[in-house]
C-alpha cells in the first residue's frame, strides 16, 4: 500500500512540475529615445523591449497581440497624453522571447531645448496585462 502511495504521489509531483506556468506580469524594459533637430522642429526615435507576453497556439503557430501608446512629460512638467499609438499582431512558427516596440513622432518648434521623458505604455491585448517603461531624452540645438 505504501508503494502505491508513493507512486501516486511522485507521478503527481511530476506532473504538476512539468506543466508551464504563465508570467505574472507583463515586462517592458530597455527604453531608449533621442531626438534631432530637423530644422524648425524635431523628431523623437524611442524604443522599448517587452517580454512575458501571453502567445496563443494554433496549428504550429504562434501568435502576438499588443497595443501601446507613448506619454510625453515636458521640461515644464506637463503631461502630453498618447503622442503616438501602436498595435502589433505577429505570428510565425516559433514562439518569441521578447519583441521590441519602436514609436517615431515629430514635435513641432513650439518645444523648447530642454529634458524630456517619455512613457511607453504597453497592453497585451491576449492576457490583458499591462506594463510601462520609460525614457530621458533632451532637446538641444547643439
Amino acid at each position: 500500500m505504501k508503494f502505491y502511495f508513493l507512486l501516486l504521489l511522485s507521478s503527481s509531483l511530476l506532473f504538476f512540475s512539468c506543466g508551464k506556468s504563465e508570467p505574472e506580469k507583463l515586462t517592458a524594459y530597455n527604453s531608449e529615445a533621442f531626438a534631432f533637430d530637423i530644422g524648425g522642429s524635431w523628431e523623437v526615435n524611442a524604443s522599448a523591449r517587452i517580454k512575458d507576453f501571453r502567445q496563443n497556439e494554433k496549428d504550429e503557430q504562434f501568435s502576438v497581440h499588443l497595443t501601446f501608446s507613448t506619454d510625453l512629460v515636458t521640461n515644464s512638467g506637463d503631461t502630453i497624453k498618447n503622442v503616438f499609438q501602436d498595435e502589433v499582431k505577429k505570428s510565425g512558427n516559433k514562439a518569441l522571447m521578447d519583441f521590441p516596440l519602436e514609436a517615431q513622432f515629430e514635435l513641432d518648434s513650439t518645444y523648447q531645448a530642454g529634458e524630456y521623458e517619455l512613457f511607453f505604455i504597453v497592453k497585451d491585448e491576449l492576457s490583458g496585462r499591462e506594463a510601462k517603461t520609460s525614457a530621458k531624452f533632451k532637446l538641444s540645438n547643439d
